[in-house]
């Protein structure tokens, strides 16, 4: 269980990047999203006890993760978009690295880079941006930590790949407590997800199981908006809409429609029907 206690983070520049964030992510595996400059990756790096929030406190089973304790660290991990690791490949770094998480499994990390066509013996310099992601990605998901922070996991990775990582998070989820994947393709890893965050400039505007979401609304298109849409956009002659829930009906949940009306001045519109259904 991670718990966010009203985190605040500031920019030596004075730039608040994050603002009163609050929240409780349970296990499972929870999208991220938010529009470019968000908080999102500083929120990540918060978690992960790579930045020390300036007001409040981030607990994983407990731990506040600003005191950098060993059993804290070892219960987290972050694959950042943009990291470059030292060793010259992933199985030098795999023998060094991996030492620190008690619960690494090496058959699992060799399956995975199988999945992807690589031994893991590639030398990093000589590996296109995309099998530098798929040899990262096949380790950090081998190590069940209690939680992993992915960063645009996807970036860089052809269409088939993108179909790989899918059936491999899937496969690796249930060794881990948590997951938390920002992105803004949603569409690259649909269907994976139990809950959904989401950052609008620094502020936490929505945390909810998809199960929640899916009580509370339906994702419909229509010729003509419906009277009782909350949020509605134009889609090829017509319209994709969010309406109150309608239990004889249960619509698969448009993260990309959800996304907009939340960025949209109609997001109290969708909060209130949030949270006037019963949980």
């Amino acid at each position: 269980m991670i718990k966010l206690d009203n985190i605040s983070y500031r920019y030596r520049a004075g730039l608040e990047a994050l603002s009163g964030v609050s929240a409780q992510i349970p296990e499972g595996i929870h999208l991220l999203l938010g529009e470019n400059g968000a908080g999102k990756t500083t929120l990540l790096h918060v978690i992960s006890g790579l930045l020390f929030s300036n007001s409040g406190s981030c607990r994983i089973d407990g731990i506040d993760m600003k005191e950098r304790l060993p059993e804290g660290l070892a219960k987290v991990f972050f694959l950042a978009d943009n990291v470059d690791f030292p060793q010259y490949t992933i199985n030098k770094f795999a023998s060094v690295h991996s030492p620190f998480y008690s619960k690494f499994n090496r058959e699992l990390f060799e399956e995975n880079l199988r999945e992807f066509g690589l031994t893991g013996n590639e030398k990093f310099r000589s590996l296109s941006l995309g099998n530098k992601r798929k040899s990262l990605l096949a380790y950090s998901l081998a190590l069940c930590t209690e939680v992993l922070l992915l960063d645009e996991p996807a970036n860089g990775l052809d269409i088939g790949s993108k179909q790989i990582l899918r059936r491999m998070i899937a496969r690796c989820a249930g060794n881990f407590g948590t997951v938390i994947i920002s992105t803004h393709t949603v569409n690259d890893l649909e269907y994976l997800f139990d809950g959904v965050l989401m950052l609008k400039r620094g502020k936490l505007i929505l945390s909810e199981s998809m199960c929640d979401i899916q009580r509370s609304m339906n994702f419909v298109t229509a010729s003509i908006p419906p009277v009782e849409s909350v949020f509605c956009i134009p889609n090829l002659g017509s319209f994709r809409c969010i309406v109150p829930s309608d239990e004889t009906v249960e619509s698969e949940i448009d993260l990309v429609l959800l996304y907009l009306a939340m960025q949209s001045k109609e997001s109290d519109k969708v909060l209130n029907l949030l949270n006037s259904q019963e949980k």
